[in-house]
C-alpha cells in the first residue's frame, strides 16, 4: 500500500518506518533490519534514537567501497531511488570515494515497480534499463552498484545488458552478515534448545489438529496475495502464507 518508498518525502518514510517497527516490536523482534536503501538514508538516524536502546536498528546503504576499491580509478554507476541518491547520507558517502573514483549517480524512478509487477526481464525492462545508461558508454563502466533492495532481482538482465566485465555489488550480503555476527556478538541467536521447543510444538500442534507454525511469517500492507505470489516466485523458501496488516494502527 505504501510502496515505492522512494518518491515519497521524508517525512512520510520516518512516519512508516517507526509505525513498521512498533508492529515488529509488537510481534516480539530481538533485531530490526531496515531492508531498504530509501529508509535508511531517510530515517535510521531517528530509529536508532528511538529504539536502539531497546534493541539494535541495522540498516542498510549502497556498497561504494567494494566497488569503487575493486579497481583503481574506476567508473562506478550507483543504481537507486531518487530519495536515496538525495540524501545527505549517501551524498556525504560519495565524497569520502569521489577523488578515488568516477562515481555516477543514476535515480531509477518507476524501477521498483516494474519489480515488484513481476517484470524482471523482457523488451519492456530492457527498453527502460538501455535509456538509462544510454548517456554512458558502457564499455567504461567498471561496476555498477544496486543500491535498492530490489534491484539485485534483475542482476541476469544486467550481466546480459552490460557485459560480465561489469561488477555487479549487492550490498545486502555483508547486511546479513552484520546481522549475523551482531546476533551471535549479543548472544540472541536460537540454540539447539529453541529449535527443539518449536519443533515439539508443532509436533503437538500436528497431533491437536492445530495450524503449524511456520519459522518464516510474511506481513504486508495490501496486496497479500501479490506478495505471496512474488515472494514463491524469488525465495528459496516455501510462502506458506502472507498476512495483510493495517500498518496505520501503529
Amino acid at each position: 500500500a505504501n510502496a515505492p518508498y522512494g518518491t515519497r518525502t521524508p517525512e512520510e518514510v520516518i512516519d512508516l518506518t517507526k509505525k513498521d517497527v512498533e508492529f515488529l516490536l509488537e510481534r516480539g523482534a530481538k533485531a530490526i533490519v531496515v531492508a531498504c536503501n530509501t529508509a535508511t538514508s531517510v530515517a535510521i538516524k531517528e530509529l536508532r534514537a528511538a529504539y536502539e536502546e531497546v534493541l539494535p536498528v541495522i540498516g542498510i546503504e549502497p556498497a561504494l567501497k567494494p566497488a569503487v576499491k575493486a579497481k583503481e580509478h574506476s567508473k562506478v554507476v550507483v543504481m537507486a531511488t531518487p530519495m536515496t541518491l538525495s540524501q545527505t547520507k549517501f551524498n556525504s558517502m560519495m565524497h569520502i570515494y569521489e577523488d578515488d573514483a568516477n562515481i555516477i549517480k543514476m535515480p531509477c524512478p518507476g524501477l521498483v515497480e516494474y519489480i515488484e509487477s513481476g517484470v524482471l526481464d523482457g523488451p519492456v525492462l530492457d527498453a527502460y534499463l538501455e535509456k538509462q545508461f544510454a548517456p554512458y558508454d558502457k564499455a567504461e563502466i567498471d561496476a555498477v552498484v544496486l543500491g535498492c533492495t530490489h534491484y539485485p532481482l534483475l542482476r541476469s538482465t544486467l550481466h546480459r545488458l552490460m557485459g560480465d566485465e561489469v561488477t555487479l555489488v549487492n550490498p545486502a550480503y555483508e547486511t546479513a552478515v552484520e546481522l549475523k555476527t551482531l546476533l551471535r556478538d549479543m548472544d540472541l541467536t536460537r540454540s539447539s534448545e529453541d529449535l527443539e521447543r518449536f519443533s515439539e510444538e508443532n509436533s503437538r500442534r500436528a497431533a491437536a489438529g492445530e495450524p503449524i507454525l511456520d519459522q518464516y511469517q510474511f506481513f504486508v500492507s495490501d496486496r497479500a496475495e501479490n506478495f505471496t505470489r512474488f515472494a514463491k516466485a524469488i525465495l528459496p523458501k516455501e510462502v506458506k502464507d502472507t498476512k495483510q496488516i493495517n500498518i496505520e494502527e501503529y
